[in-house]
């Protein structure tokens, strides 16, 4: 009587395991363990902020680091779990790293978002000279808009010119005798935001004067490259805001 009972016991127990979902005639297959050198890579490389090219190069000589220390301890016999967790514990904690990876990357973003600012200037001179062309044009006149418009863009532009050849001197050769300025990469990401918005506000009259004047497929093209020009200063001088506000040592 008490085999049958266990034997109805382990039925019941398998009807209800399957319920559950479980399969008792299956093995649970092994979770792999977290390799210590991916998950320190992976967690330093969250922290980080800047160029997707100088981060992944940076990353990638990181990882070829810990892997060169991997390798020389298990040369001298310690097995690969215990080389990976020593090489973890002498390059330091990720977070204590960061401040000093970041330095370099908030540079590299600043000189980034510089060129784009500069690569702007000449096209917001270009559209200020069609914007003004187009207030002499009889078929629209509004001086005054357009004066202020066009003059916005010329402060703009000389303006983004004139950072953007600081910095790049400032973190270029000047570097390996200067100091680079604390403050340079957020007023170069604030000059690159104030370059975007005056080609998003150029690219816009550009469309609307291509309505009214003769010439309306030079404004037309000349509002596409505004707002070409507008999306890669904002999207560079966005990211250059992101670093400027990440500790760097």
């Amino acid at each position: 009587m008490s085999a049958e009972a266990d034997i109805g016991a382990a039925a019941r127990t398998a009807a209800a395991a399957h319920a559950a979902g479980d399969r008792p005639d299956e093995p649970i297959a092994p979770v792999d363990p977290i390799d210590p050198i991916d998950a320190y890579v992976a967690a330093l490389s969250d922290s980080l902020q800047g160029p997707a090219r100088a981060k992944s190069r940076m990353v990638e000589e990181i990882r070829d680091g810990l892997d060169d220390a991997v390798a020389a301890h298990t040369r001298a016999g310690v097995p690969y779990e215990r080389a990976a967790e020593l090489a973890v514990r002498d390059f330091g904690a990720p977070d204590r790293l960061a401040p000093t990876f970041q330095h370099e990357l908030t540079i590299a973003q600043a000189r980034h978002t510089a060129r784009a600012a500069a690569f702007a200037v000449p096209l917001a001179v270009a559209c200020w000279l069609l914007i003004w062309t187009a207030s002499h044009d009889s078929a629209w006149q509004l001086p005054r808009t357009t004066s202020l418009l066009t003059v916005h863009l010329v402060g703009v532009a000389a303006t983004a010119s004139v950072l953007s050849a600081a910095t790049l001197a400032a973190t270029g050769r000047l570097a390996r005798w200067l100091p680079t300025p604390h403050r340079l990469p957020l007023a170069v990401a604030w000059t690159g935001t104030a370059a975007s918005i005056a080609m998003a506000i150029a690219a816009l009259v550009l469309v609307i004067l291509s309505v009214v004047v003769t010439n309306w497929p030079l404004a037309v093209a000349a509002g596409a490259l505004a707002a070409a020009s507008h999306a890669v200063v904002a999207a560079s001088a966005r990211m250059c805001r992101q670093c400027a506000r990440l500790p760097v040592t």
